[in-house]
């Protein structure tokens, strides 16, 4: 049997990146999955290969009339819904200090990371409810814990909010059998990452704040994800989990 048997899962941003792992990780053990992304043909082709067990949905997190459809996807495909994985999310290279904010850059990195994980939750928690509970798990970042001497100031406020928005919710629908969390990855090895940090002195003075000696990597993400929304999680409620390599309790 695998962990997630009996799971109908709504991932975002499962285009790409820890989504589409994540999609392939649930699919592997157990769950019925619909895969979301805002590039249909990304979505596609995460669920290619996954059999009549996935479905993929093209999605803009911050409309909320898609929002509504990919829920009602997931319900009228597969009759309920009882994990929702709020992964999309995006970092602009250009975010920098608020001294140096462009507006535009805010604005966006606000409506996908913030407001399209509040849509999520609206469309999303109602059926969870319905089916009689379930898992709402949500990506924030360690920056949302504590400062960072590169300032990604709109990167960082917004999943702070995350975080405070997971508790909120934790308090609000745990009595309905709702429990929702918050993973706050470190850095994780991605190509934009290894586009970042080009320079070689700046990956180095990066992984010198990694107690573990390397960067993170989408499978140190995906499977806490798994635990999260299988049945081991029902009284993990509310947590903002750091799978961050030791970056967040390094003094130096």
């Amino acid at each position: 049997m695998g962990r997630l048997d009996g799971k109908v899962a709504l991932i975002t941003g499962a285009g790409s990146g820890m989504g589409r792992l994540a999609a392939r990780a649930f699919v592997d053990e157990g769950a019925l999955v619909v895969a979301c992304d805002l590039k249909e043909a990304a979505a596609r082709e995460t669920v290619a290969d996954l059999g009549e067990r996935a479905v993929a949905v093209a999605a803009d997190v911050t409309r909320e009339a898609d929002v509504a459809r990919m829920v009602s996807t997931a319900v009228d495909r597969f009759g309920r819904l009882t994990v929702l994985y709020n992964n999309a999310g995006i970092f602009d290279q250009a975010d920098e200090s608020v001294l140096t904010m462009d507006e535009a850059v805010w604005d966006r990195t606000m409506a996908i990371n913030v407001k399209g994980v509040a849509f999520c939750c609206k469309h999303g928690i109602p059926e969870l409810i319905r089916a009689g509970g379930g898992s709402v798990i949500n990506i924030a970042s360690f920056v949302a814990l504590m400062g960072c001497t590169v300032p990604q100031d709109a990167y960082t406020a917004s999943k702070g909010a995350v975080v405070s928005l997971t508790r909120s919710l934790a308090v609000q629908f745990g009595p309905q059998g709702v429990r929702a969390n918050a993973i706050c990855p470190g850095p994780i090895e991605t190509p934009l990452l290894r586009d970042l940090l080009k320079d070689e002195n700046k990956r180095r003075v990066r992984l010198s704040r990694v107690p573990m000696g390397r960067f993170g990597q989408p499978e140190d993400v995906v499977s806490l994800s798994v635990y999260l929304a299988s049945d081991e999680s029902t009284w993990t409620n509310g947590a903002a989990l750091v799978v961050d390599g030791g970056i967040s309790v390094n003094y130096f």
